[in-house]
């Protein structure tokens, strides 16, 4: 019984290090243009009057639908959401 304890020590420890071994990296395009892009855009909290004095009127503006009202301004760059009178996200376009 004693010597079959290597050899399952050795199995075992294959076994438990084998998923690192095999592990492959995700590598996704332009994911840094998308957080150095975040930077430029409304930020959530941000008010409708505040959003406009920074980056002008926009090009559209959606009435506000829904119960909470959620409204849409969009932008050539980006479309910002607003939840009465507050940022919610902002979302740029490609």
């Amino acid at each position: 019984m004693f010597r079959r304890l290597p050899v399952l020590l050795l199995l075992v420890s294959a076994f438990v290090t084998a998923p690192s071994v095999l592990a492959e990296t995700l590598l996704v395009e332009g994911l840094a243009q998308g957080s150095a892009s975040a930077t430029q855009r409304p930020n959530r909290g941000m008010s409708m009057d505040k959003v406009a004095a920074t980056w002008g009127q926009p090009a559209a503006k959606n009435s506000a639908v829904g119960d909470p009202p959620i409204a849409r301004w969009e932008y050539s760059n980006f479309v910002v959401y607003f939840e009465y009178s507050r940022v919610i996200h902002s979302v740029q376009k490609r």
